[in-house]
C-alpha cells in the first residue's frame, strides 16, 4: 500500500499539498456521482465532505477513516448512503440551509446528517417540526412496548405488597390484559350507564314520592340503586388510588378528578342531609343538597376512561383551540354587527321587539346559529333584509372552522391506530430477535429484558434494532477493512 506522494494520487502536488479552492472532490453516493469545489466544502470544515479536502495527504488510514471505498485513479470516494438525502444535505454549501425532501423518513435523514457531520441548526424549520413529531411517535411507541413489557414480566426481587399492587392496577387500567379485567372494565362501564338512567329517571314526577313534609324526593328504590353505584364507583377509585404507581399524578389526572366529582356530591349531600339541619336551617341544606346532586351529571364524562373514541374527541378539540377561537371571533364580530344593525332598522316599529342593543344580541346568537326559537324577530322590510343576511354569514362563519377539525380529529384517530400497530411490531420484531439468539423462550427472554432494567443499555439497543424503518446500521469495521484490502488490489 502507497501513501502519500505515489503517483496514483494525482491530485496532490509534488510539495504534498494543493490550494482547497482548485481542488476538484469527486463523491460517489449510492451510485450517484457529485464533483465539489474546495472553495465550497471549507466553507463548512467541520463537515466529512470538508474533511475529504485535505485527507489525501494522509494516506490510506486517513482516506477509509471517512469514506467506504476510494478510487485512486479517478480520484472519486465512495459511500454507501442514502442519495436522495444527499442530495438534501449538500444544500447546505451552496445556501447555507437544507430542506428535507418529501419521502424521506426524518430519523433516516437525521442519521445522514449526523454521518456527514452536518448540525441539525442548518435544517429549515418546518422540517425540524416534521423531525421532532416523528421523534415524539418513535417515543410513544417506545413506551408503549414498554409497558406491554412491564405486564410480561414480574420482578422476583420485589415485596409481595408491590406485586399486588400491579396486579391490581394492571387489573383495572388494563382491560386488554385478561379476560377477568375485561370483565370489569365492562361492569364499570354498565354502571356508569346505570347511574345516569337513574339520575334522569328519578326526576319523573310520577315516579318521585312525597314524605312527611310535603316534598317530593326520588322513589326508593332508585335511591338504593344510586347508592349501590356510588358504592361501585368509590371501591374502585380507592383501589385504584392504592394501587397507583404514582399517588400524586394519579390524584391530578384530568379524569380522576371527573371521578371524584362524581362521588363527591353523594358524600356531601348525605352529610348535610344528616349533620346540616343541626347547624343551618332546613330549606338551605335542601338548596345546598338539591345543587350538589346537579353535580351528579359528571359521572357521564368517567364513560371517556372507557370509549376511545371520547378520548380522541377530546384531543382533537384541545388541538383545534386555534380554529375554535376563530370561530368565536367570527360569531362574535357578526353577532355585534348584525344585532347593532337590528336595534337600529326596528326602532321605527311601533311594535318592535328589539328594546336595545344587548337583547340585540340573543336574536342575533339564535339567527347566526340557524336556532331561531322565533321569541325576538324583525318586523320591518330593512330588519328582515338584516336578519336574512346574518344567518346567512353565520352559515359561513361556522362551516369555515370545521374541516380543520375534522382533520385534527381524523389524524390523530388514524395515528393512534397506527401507533398500536407499530408497537405490536415493534413487540414481534423483538421476538425475532430472540429466536434468533435461542430458538425457544423467546417469551422468557422478553420477561429477562423487562426485569434487567427497562431504561437500560440492553432495552435501548433491542429497540434501536428493531425500528428497521428508521435506523440505518453503520458499516462495521470489518467491512471498512474488506474494502481496504479490495482497493489496493
Amino acid at each position: 500500500i502507497k501513501m502519500a506522494g505515489d503517483s496514483r494520487f494525482p491530485d496532490v502536488d509534488t510539495d504534498g499539498s494543493e490550494k482547497s479552492e482548485e481542488l476538484e472532490i469527486v463523491v460517489n453516493v449510492g451510485g450517484v456521482r457529485q464533483v465539489f469545489y474546495g472553495d465550497n466544502l471549507i466553507q463548512y470544515p467541520g463537515t466529512r465532505l470538508a474533511e475529504l479536502v485535505n485527507c489525501l495527504s494522509g494516506g490510506y488510514d486517513s482516506i477509509f477513516s471517512l469514506c467506504d471505498d476510494y478510487d485512486p485513479g479517478k480520484r472519486e470516494f465512495y459511500f454507501d448512503r442514502d442519495p436522495d438525502a444527499f442530495k438534501c444535505i449538500i444544500d447546505v454549501y451552496y445556501f447555507g440551509e437544507i430542506h428535507m425532501k418529501k419521502g424521506i423518513c426524518p430519523i433516516c435523514f437525521k442519521n445522514e446528517m449526523e454521518f456527514w457531520k452536518v448540525d441539525l441548526k442548518f435544517l429549515d424549520d418546518c422540517c425540524k417540526a416534521h423531525l421532532s413529531e416523528k421523534k415524539e411517535e418513535l417515543e410513544e411507541i417506545a413506551r408503549r412496548v414498554q409497558l406491554i413489557l412491564d405486564d410480561l414480566g414480574v420482578d422476583a426481587s420485589e415485596s409481595r405488597w408491590k406485586r399486588c399492587q400491579k396486579c391490581i392496577w394492571k387489573f383495572l387500567e388494563k382491560p386488554e390484559s385478561s379476560c377477568p379485567a375485561r370483565v370489569i372494565a365492562v361492569l364499570s362501564f354498565v354502571f356508569i350507564l346505570i347511574s345516569s338512567v337513574v339520575m334522569c329517571v328519578g326526576t319523573i314526577p310520577d315516579l318521585q314520592v312525597v314524605d312527611a313534609e310535603g316534598n317530593r324526593m326520588e322513589h326508593p328504590t332508585l335511591d338504593s340503586i344510586e347508592t349501590a353505584c356510588i358504592g361501585w364507583f368509590t371501591m374502585e377509585y380507592v383501589l385504584r388510588l392504592i394501587s397507583s404507581p404514582n399517588k400524586l399524578h394519579f390524584a391530578l389526572s384530568f379524569m380522576n378528578i371527573v371521578d371524584v366529582l362524581a362521588i363527591l356530591p353523594f358524600y356531601v349531600s348525605l352529610t348535610l342531609t344528616h349533620l346540616g339541619a343541626k347547624l343551618m336551617e332546613l330549606s338551605n341544606v335542601q338548596q345546598a343538597v338539591q345543587a350538589l346532586r346537579i353535580m351528579r351529571i359528571a359521572r357521564i364524562f368517567k364513560l371517556a376512561r372507557h370509549s376511545s373514541g371520547l378520548q380522541t374527541l377530546t384531543y382533537a378539540l384541545k388541538r383545534s383551540f386555534k380554529e375554535l377561537g376563530l370561530l368565536l371571533m367570527y360569531l362574535a364580530v357578526g353577532i355585534f354587527v348584525f344585532s347593532a344593525l337590528g336595534y337600529t332598522m326596528e326602532q321605527s316599529h311601533p311594535e318592535t321587539l328589539f328594546k336595545s342593543i344587548p337583547q340585540s344580541f340573543w336574536w342575533a346568537i339564535i339567527t347566526m346559529t340557524t336556532v331561531g326559537y322565533g321569541d325576538i324577530y324583525p318586523k320591518t322590510t330593512l330588519g328582515k333584509l338584516n336578519a336574512a343576511i346574518s344567518f346567512l354569514c353565520g352559515v359561513i362563519a361556522i362551516a369555515l372552522p370545521i374541516h380543520p377539525i375534522i382533520n385534527n380529529f381524523v389524524r390523530y384517530y388514524n395515528k393512534q391506530r397506527v401507533l398500536e400497530t407499530a408497537a405490536k411490531h415493534e413487540l414481534e420484531l423483538m421476538e425475532l430477535n430472540s429466536a434468533e439468539g435461542k430458538a425457544t423462550g423467546s417469551r422468557s427472554e422478553l420477561e429477562d429484558l423487562s426485569r434487567e432494567g427497562k431504561e437500560g443499555p440492553f432495552y435501548s439497543s433491542r429497540i434501536k434494532v428493531s425500528h428497521s424503518d428508521t435506523f440505518i446500521h453503520l458499516l462495521s469495521e470489518e467491512k471498512h477493512y474488506r474494502t481496504r484490502l479490495q482497493s489496493c488490489k
